[in-house]
């Protein structure tokens, strides 16, 4: 089809940087509220704002020839031709270069297709020119709420107190107080902004759709305002498109799917809607249905580059194959070119990871848990985002987890195993709440799963968490969220993981898991809040909760909150002794530095000092000693879980090697060494099926010595009970190398085991 071979083409034209050329469609266009916009245009906004779009369009066209390019230039945004819209808004900006007006209307075409670097930027030239421009500070701090930047109310209190009759900012400080919500303070804004719309005789459509809002996140019926809206303007889908997104941002996906498929319904050319309605369709794991929509808004709006991505994707999925398993229902997707050397661990460690949150939540899924693992990290980005790009290493949504593969990113970048069970902790807690779970808290039980129950326990935390907590910037668990959703620092998002899962130890350690699994599932109440959430479970206050929190932080971490300059001495003094191989004054700075921050385990940890130093000094047992404890600590690195098992080996504890290589393969399955070690371990503990797997996984992995491998699968299908594979494999070995003497001797065994 022509538009299958479009998508494709424009996939690298819009990651280069096109521009701007999208049809978006008569009605898409925010509502403009600024009392200075030219007489000419309110005409044409009139009907528009209506949905008469036919007269609207009428009214517009004969504005394209006005001699005014700014005029232009609106006209042409306004009836989607955004291509000519360009260029129009280009000769404003020439014809009167020290005009901020023209940049701001500029900017704000490209904010509303969501194109953020370009309206950034239009906007910090029109600030250059007028720092105390509303219309651009205005604009900038609209951008900044899209963007969920966390700072963004401290620029809204301020254009408030400047120009309260401003409808524009009452209608931005509602948006972001439902995202946070604080849902008292949106209805004040909303109504505000209605009241001022109504008034200044302005669609007061945006905040009735915004107190619609407020209703649904209260999980009551907005039909009161839905009504209204549609009264005013019965095409009006950005109504419906509005409540899918609070929708999303919750993560009920079942609820944004009914509003999207309402505002495509209401405004089939609200490409955005049906965008958005594409890629939740996804988030269901609905592939197929998920492809019209998307198909739809590439046809009307041909360069968006999350569309463009996305149909990209859904065209790379023919690489990939499904793989569905049980018992417990289980639907993986994985790439075609490693999913013979990654199914078992994958398939292994999520069967595990579902039957320990079933029990540990009482919560089963109805339906299989999909896990989809992409090699390419651009890919996953765009499969949860549109976009290449994002940090994240997984998401979750509902039932079904995507994520990275090992092979996403180099190896050491991230442990896969543990993300995996993280990912299917929120399967549970999501689940076990109907999605009333707040973020913080399933981000938490997350971490902490990973913590306490996960492929790499310990609680593993950097200095940079204390410090964080040292300079009061850990918010308290009624704001906590703000610190996913608005960060107002850099760093914050990591820190309110780290934060959320420390909470979680704390109630889990102060109060037992039952208690934490309570607090929990008291969110399948709709009408819950965290404060009497807190007090149903733990029997305190949410205050009291915060100070027993702090107390617990002060006292878990003294060693290194009483001087965390002395850490960071003995750290960089036990580096130094290393490097000077001074071992025996390495060892003692690194033993100083373990007393007083055992959870850090990352690169460059004391552990590996300790264990460096205690092999300087010929001392294996304590290398041993110090791996170990790094291992139990959290520590996951594969080329430090290599090295102990290396000196595992030296000191033939052949069983502890073992166990510590398998645990390589959560962090690194998809490198050749090590299965082939591993299998012999196995092999030699008669542990034929673990041992089957390892060879299984070495051969899809076509290692050079195809020969050895074939020979090691052969002696585990033997101590399986599976003679005749053994048999084909020992001959597979002995054609590639009719020498291989092993698979010679073996073969003959088994002719004699086959005599009377």
């Amino acid at each position: 089809m022509r538009h299958v071979e479009s998508w494709r083409l424009l996939a690298c034209a819009c990651a280069a940087g096109v521009g701007l050329v999208a049809s978006m469609g008569a009605g898409a266009q925010q509502i403009d509220y600024d009392p200075a916009r030219p007489a000419s245009l309110r005409k044409c906004d009139e009907p528009l704002h209506h949905g008469r779009v036919e007269e609207a369009r009428n009214c517009l066209r004969p504005l394209l020839r006005d001699a005014a390019p700014l005029i232009r230039a609106e006209a042409a945004w306004a009836l989607g031709d955004l291509r000519n819209a360009n260029e129009f808004f280009r000769a404003a900006v020439d014809a009167e270069p020290r005009a901020t007006r023209p940049r701001v209307r500029w900017g704000r075409m490209y904010l509303d297709a969501s194109q953020y670097a370009d309206a950034a930027k239009l906007f910090q030239e029109a600030l250059q020119i007028d720092k105390a421009d509303r219309g651009a500070r205005l604009a900038m701090a609209r951008l900044m709420a899209e963007q969920f930047d966390g700072d963004v109310m401290d620029q809204i209190t301020l254009l408030q107190t400047e120009d309260p009759e401003q409808v524009e900012t009452h209608l931005v400080a509602a948006r972001v107080a439902i995202e946070r919500g604080e849902l008292d303070a949106a209805v004040k804004s909303a109504q505000r902004a209605e009241a001022l719309a109504t008034q200044q005789k302005l669609p007061p459509v945006e905040a009735q759709t915004l107190l619609a809002a407020v209703e649904v996140v209260r999980n009551r019926d907005p039909e009161q305002f839905t009504k209204a809206v549609l009264a005013y303007n019965p095409r009006y889908g950005t109504l419906f498109e509005t409540l899918a997104h609070f929708e999303v941002i919750r993560r009920r996906y079942q609820e944004a799917d009914a509003w999207l498929k309402r505002a495509v319904a209401v405004q089939p050319d609200l490409w955005s809607a049906q965008r958005e309605l594409g890629l939740n369709l996804m988030r269901l794991g609905k592939m197929a249905e998920a492809r019209a929509p998307l198909v739809a808004s590439f046809e009307g709006d041909p360069f968006n580059t999350t569309t463009v991505n996305t149909l990209r994707l859904l065209d790379s999925l023919a690489q990939f194959e499904t793989i569905d398993t049980a018992p417990p229902a289980l639907k993986l997707l994985l790439n075609k070119s490693e999913a013979a050397p990654l199914r078992p661990y994958v398939e292994s460690l999520a069967h595990q990871a579902m039957a320990t949150f079933s029990r540990r939540y009482g919560y089963t899924p109805a339906g299989p848990v999909g896990v989809e693992v992409y090699p390419n990290h651009d890919d996953f980005a765009v499969r949860i985002a549109g976009l290449p790009g994002i940090g994240l290493l997984g998401v979750t949504f509902g039932d079904l987890v995507a994520m990275d593969s090992p092979s996403g990113r180099k190896t050491g970048d991230f442990h896969w195993g543990s993300t995996l069970w993280h990912e299917m902790a929120h399967v549970y807690t999501l689940g076990a709440t109907r999605h009333r779970v707040p973020r913080w808290l399933s981000e938490g039980l997350s971490v902490f799963e990973e913590w306490t129950t996960g492929p790499t326990p310990g609680v593993a935390i950097g200095p940079n968490v204390l410090d964080t907590f040292a300079a009061d910037k850990f918010l308290p668990i009624a704001k906590l969220d703000d610190g996913f959703m608005r960060p107002t620092y850099e760093g914050q998002v990591q820190m309110a993981y780290m934060q959320a899962g420390l909470i979680c130890l704390f109630a889990d350690q102060r109060w037992g898991f039952a208690k934490l699994a309570q607090f929990l599932r008291a969110y399948n109440d709709d009408a819950m809040t965290t404060s009497t959430a807190v007090r149903t479970a733990f029997g305190v206050t949410e205050e009291q909760f915060d100070k027993e929190f702090q107390a617990f932080m002060k006292q878990r971490f003294q060693a290194y909150l009483a001087d965390p300059k002395r850490w960071a001495t003995q750290m960089q003094r036990a580096h130094t002794m290393l490097e000077s191989r001074n071992f025996p004054a390495a060892r003692d700075a690194a033993q100083a530095a373990l007393q007083m921050l055992p959870e850090f385990t990352s690169e460059g940890s004391a552990y590996e000092v300790l264990a460096a130093a205690e092999e300087g000094l010929n001392n294996p047992a304590g290398a041993i000693a110090a791996l170990t404890a790094w291992r139990k600590a959290g520590g996951w690195d594969p080329a430090g879980l290599r090295k102990l098992g290396a000196l595992l080996l030296v000191a033939h504890r052949e069983a502890d090697a073992a166990e510590v290589l398998a645990a390589v393969n959560y962090a690194d399955p998809l490198t050749v060494d090590g299965h082939d070690q591993l299998g012999s371990l196995l092999l030699a503990q008669n542990k034929g099926a673990d041992a089957l797997r390892e060879y299984q996984v070495l051969l899809a992995l076509q290692p050079l010595d195809t020969a050895a491998a074939n020979y090691g699968l052969a002696r585990a299908y033997r101590m399986t009970g599976d003679a005749a594979e053994a048999r084909r494999r020992l001959l597979e070995a002995l054609d590639t190398a009719p020498n291989y003497r092993p698979a010679q001797k073996l073969l003959l065994e088994m002719t004699g085991d086959r005599k009377p």
